[in-house]
């Protein structure tokens, strides 16, 4: 009962992060302002890092949540750095 459970929940949270990453990818590329293409680049990381965690769940193999911690890190940096460029006009000063 509860193997059926777990299987189904994370099929399902498979699914809707899946359809995430797809919205977050379109607005990605129809973003008005470099603003929102930042913003949704930084949810874009969060979904594939959440994405990797259920596969790390469902296979239950570490390698998947070393992974997303990487990913975790380079996609708040990347965040930071781009905004820091949006604002100043450069990264490093």
């Amino acid at each position: 009962m509860s193997a059926s459970i777990l299987f189904w929940s994370l099929l399902i949270a498979q699914i809707l992060l899946g359809i995430a990453i797809a919205i977050t990818a379109y607005r990605i590329m129809r973003g008005p302002r470099a603003q929102d293409r930042i913003l949704s680049l930084d949810a874009l990381y969060v979904n594939v890092m959440l994405l990797l965690l259920v596969f790390g769940i469902k296979t239950e193999s570490t390698l998947y949540f070393e992974a997303a911690l990487v990913i975790a890190l380079l996609g708040f940096v990347a965040t930071v750095a781009l905004a820091k460029f949006l604002m100043r006009g450069e990264v490093i000063e």
